[in-house]
């Protein structure tokens, strides 16, 4: 998927609401609990050197619509349909057995390698059924706006237990990434390498908040965007509050200063490059980007505007490395913070 395509599926989704396996004995991988697969590439240095266990017996969870999901023992066949919950697994130490748009996930979230063997089993929300359900799941893990969500029942229709979860909402951005990588964490028997995560997590972005509260900043005022091209004219998309950027952002000591509307789930908003205008002198952060089908960073260049910002011409502005999912768990928000410690410490 392109970026332009990419941004454009995220953009719909946020203004209109919002075969073969690894291993034949299961695809846990966990350092230090027994149950590994066999393919050692599948486990990543920090879940090779992983001491937390995990759980037995029945599972019981309710999902973020309100509905039951029961499994007589913690999922180990995990199937998984969206980008940021196959990164939260991934961060439990567990390998899935399918994933939807593979390439894409590799491409855009560097926060944790996806291993060679997992099957793609299509779009991401919009999977091969016949090739989801060749992998022999014994859960299946989807985003959905809501519990009437179409992809809900038609996967409820094959009698594998689905986990629906809402990846996003403005209104607690920071506790509902944490309070889904938690809950992944229960149905997989994980909850103890999810509590060790989120520590280090909390751990990771109060060491960050020292360093930049200890910088000579110029601003705490700050816009987070990213955008794309299309007919030749440049979209922005700024990351309002309620947009997990943006919060943590926030955490680290920052104001936003966008005002404008946004979305209810992601916190994004839209403008064009005037309208970055209104943000006065906030220091200006953006995802980078090398699409084919135009580079909307080079674009604002060209742009008398963008080239008058107070930000613009102070050189105030970072540009975050595109692997950098703007919508993952901890992992990806640890780089997130990492990349703005980076940019206001200059290091």
């Amino acid at each position: 998927m392109t970026a332009t395509a990419l941004r454009r599926l995220v953009v719909t989704l946020t203004l209109t609401l919002t075969a073969v396996s690894l291993g034949a004995c299961g695809t846990t991988d966990v350092g230090g609990s027994g149950e590994k697969s066999s393919d050692s590439s599948a486990v990543s240095k920090d879940c090779a050197e992983d001491s937390t266990k995990t759980s037995s017996g029945p599972v019981e969870v309710t999902d973020d619509f309100g509905r039951t999901v029961k499994l007589d023992e913690p999922a180990k066949r995990v199937a998984v349909l969206e980008w940021q919950q196959t990164e939260d697994l991934l961060s439990l130490c567990v390998t899935p057995v399918g994933a939807s748009d593979t390439e894409g996930f590799s491409t855009w979230d560097t926060a944790e390698k996806l291993p060679e063997g997992v099957t793609d089993v299509g779009e991401r929300g919009k999977p091969d059924m016949d090739t989801l359900y060749g992998t022999d799941p014994d859960l299946i893990i989807v985003e959905a706006s809501s519990k009437d969500d179409e992809i809900i029942g038609q996967l409820e229709k094959r009698g594998v237990p689905v986990l629906a979860t809402q990846g996003a909402d403005a209104k607690d951005p920071i506790g509902t990434m944490k309070s889904l990588f938690s809950t992944i964490g229960e149905v997989t028997g994980r909850s103890d390498r999810a509590d060790a995560v989120l520590e280090d997590f909390d751990e990771h972005l109060a060491q960050a908040k020292s360093e930049v509260e200890a910088a000579d900043l110029p601003t705490k005022k700050f816009v987070y965007f990213d955008g794309w091209v299309e007919g030749g004219n440049v979209t922005i998309r700024p990351f309002g509050k309620g947009a997990l950027f943006s919060a943590l952002g926030e955490e680290l000591g920052l104001q936003n200063a966008w005002k404008g509307s946004t979305d209810p789930i992601y916190g994004l908003g839209q403008t064009d490059i005037e309208g970055l205008s209104k943000v006065g002198d906030a220091e200006l952060f953006y995802t980078s980007t090398d699409d084919p089908n135009g580079n909307y960073a080079t674009e604002l260049t060209k742009n008398d505007i963008w080239t008058s910002l107070p930000a613009v011409k102070e050189k105030r502005t970072h540009a975050f490395p595109s692997s950098i999912w703007t919508f993952g768990g901890p992992k990806s928000s640890e780089q997130a913070v990492d990349a703005y410690v980076d940019a206001l410490t200059q290091k």
